[in-house]
């Protein structure tokens, strides 16, 4: 494994060198408005998606990914992995440093600050929202981090010598490698965490830069400029030499009016325009499609209320613990409905019945959404007025003299997306019509983007919320870290009727069986999908769709971008290259077909 591992590297660094390649690209800069303020530039703490895309064009981690989807050197130039699975070593390329916002040199990147980033990700008085990922995979993480073990050097990380890392896992992960191009993998220098302390990511003075920019300027709700790193040890493939952020709370909105004038690069266009633009010859020629993610949505059902007294959430705790009051909600949620809020053209290509998105992993050929009794919830809709007419009688039945009805189902959305607002309105109205207002009243909670999580869901302040969730390696594992009793995405731990001998609930008990096989990918990949149908056929979540998608006009050529469903490597813009115009819609699907053959041509050779 060893020699394959070192073989691909070799065949990377010709990729990244520019062997057989022309000219150097050249670019213009970027400029793009925002209404979403950053929180912390703690990359080490947060788990925003927003300041995941800070993070990963200022700091690198071990790898990264190619335009294909395949894994390239980073940090490291080299790395082996144990015949047992457990060991993972990485070579450090010497040489790289650490900046400060100014450009200052401040000290060498080497093994020592893996150790020291972790170190902080995993003292759980840091609150580091990603810090699951991490002690779930490596040996004694989780010990340290809650206390059960004091000395860090018995954790899985060590620094062998000044330029090599080791990782020691809890249980073999063939994955692991996907794992450490997330935000809790990457480094810190630890004389720069004890200087700032809780100041570590406040501000842009507060963090290192050892990544291709610099975030230079930082002016909360004015703006934000990103500088390429003129020393990045990879500078010569960073084209566009400056980011520029301009905030504006009604980003979203003037954001078509914006592109038009010239003012900025790109521009998402929303469904309440897109007919204007297609009948419009030269907004057309703008204009082509957003390619689908790997994010899943998804409606969750909170079962930790903690929203104020007006909202009655003692009443929703009832209830929601009822599974006939779940399913009713589930059953009358008309997914197409809501969809076309944001996909008035082809709807279908982004709803999902599971909440592991089709295509993300595959076992001998079969797409891991079709194993199991995944199989027939994926060809399915979920949305049938009348099971749901029936869920509702049987509920008020079960729950006569126990709750109150219209029952208050308080329904938080960000005021910052257009289309999130009308689609909010589209689900309230069309749900209360399915199910009577007798049933339901869906209570709309508007909230600003700055802090949105943060006031809401983190919060536990709703009842029936849309969340998403994004997979941080290649392994169907990945998505159930939402529903783990450590999170806050709707705590199903704490739903009602489902513990077991263990005194963990049936969920929790079927992930982790699926968990502990690490060897019989089949087995394991049959336990999630088992896992995951339990909880979608007992309604703790709706499955809803995938991200991305629409339609967008941007003179980013998006076959020039790194390529992972998973970490940070998407958000990077090095590699990317500013056209002269936007690519309309005929380019873009000419191009993604000879994209598509290129990546499997790639990912067969790097097997």
């Amino acid at each position: 494994m060893k020699r394959k591992l070192i073989a691909l590297v070799m065949v990377a660094t010709m990729l990244l060198s520019g062997c057989g390649k022309g000219k150097t690209p050249t670019s213009a800069d970027y400029s793009t408005v925002y209404s979403g303020e950053y929180t912390t530039l703690n990359y080490l703490v947060t788990a925003s998606e927003n300041e995941f895309a800070a993070a990963a064009n200022v700091v690198d981690c071990l790898v990264e990914y190619d335009k294909n989807g395949v894994v390239q050197p980073s940090l490291a130039k080299e790395w082996k992995v144990s015949e047992d699975g457990l060991t993972w070593t990485f070579k450090l390329r010497e040489g790289v440093k650490w900046y400060t916002n100014d450009g200052k040199e401040y000290a060498e990147v080497t093994a020592q600050d893996f150790v020291d980033g972790m170190k902080y990700v995993l003292n759980s008085k840091n609150n580091s929202s990603t810090a699951n990922i991490a002690y779930g995979a490596l040996k004694n993480g989780e010990k340290f981090f809650k206390g059960e073990l004091t000395d860090f050097s018995q954790v899985g990380i060590k620094a062998k010598d000044k330029y090599t890392v080791e990782y020691t896992l809890e249980t073999p992960k063939p994955y692991f490698l996907s794992m450490v191009t997330y935000v809790c993998f990457m480094p810190a220098n630890g004389k720069f965490l004890e200087e700032t302390g809780d100041k570590f990511g406040t501000d842009n003075t507060k963090i290192l830069y050892n990544g291709a920019y610099i975030l230079q300027t930082y002016e909360p709700q004015s703006k934000r400029e990103f500088v390429a790193n003129e020393n990045y040890w990879d500078k010569d493939h960073v084209y566009i030499k400056k980011l520029n952020y301009i905030y504006n709370k009604e980003a979203a909105t003037l954001s078509p009016e914006l592109y038009l004038r010239g003012e900025i690069t790109d521009t998402s266009v929303p469904s309440s325009s897109i007919d204007e633009w297609m009948k419009d010859a030269t907004k057309k020629e703008q204009v082509r499609p957003a390619s689908t993610s790997f994010y899943s949505f998804f409606y969750a059902f909170n079962f930790n209320p903690k929203f104020a007294p007006e909202y009655e959430p003692d009443n929703w705790k009832r209830v929601v613990n009822n599974v006939n009051f779940r399913k009713s909600l589930a059953a009358a949620l008309d997914k197409k409905a809501a969809m076309l809020t944001s996909e008035p053209y082809e709807p279908e290509r982004r709803l999902s019945n599971t909440i592991t998105p089709r295509n993300f992993v595959s076992l001998k050929g079969t797409d891991y959404t079709k194993l199991g009794d995944l199989k027939k919830i994926s060809e399915k809709d979920s949305f049938d007025t009348k099971a749901a007419l029936e869920y509702k009688t049987k509920a008020m039945e079960e729950l006569k003299g126990k709750a109150t009805f219209p029952v208050k189902v308080l329904m938080p959305y960000n005021t910052g997306s257009t289309e999130w607002t009308n689609r909010a309105q589209v689900v309230e109205q069309q749900m209360e019509k399915a199910l009577g207002k007798d049933y339901i009243d869906i209570v709309l909670l508007p909230h600003q983007p700055t802090g949105f999580l943060n006031g809401t869901r983190r919060a536990g302040n709703f009842a029936f919320m849309e969340v998403n969730w994004g997979p941080d390696y290649l392994d169907p594992e990945t998505y159930t870290d939402p529903f783990t009793p450590d999170s806050n995405y709707c705590w199903p731990h704490m739903a009602e009727g489902y513990a077991e001998a263990n005194g963990k609930s049936k969920y929790e008990n079927l992930v982790n069986a699926a968990k502990a096989e690490t060897l019989d990918i089949k087995k394991r990949y049959e336990g999630f999908a088992k896992a995951e149908a339990f909880l979608i056929n007992e309604a703790f979540v709706v499955p809803y769709g995938l991200g991305g998608g629409g339609f967008m006009a941007s003179k980013l050529d998006p076959f020039t971008s790194e390529y992972a469903p998973f970490g940070v490597s998407n958000y990077k813009f090095k590699g990317m290259v500013i056209m002269d115009k936007a690519m309309n819609t005929e380019t873009y699907k000419k191009k993604f077909e000879e994209w598509e053959k290129e990546r499997a041509k790639a990912l067969k050779s790097a097997e």
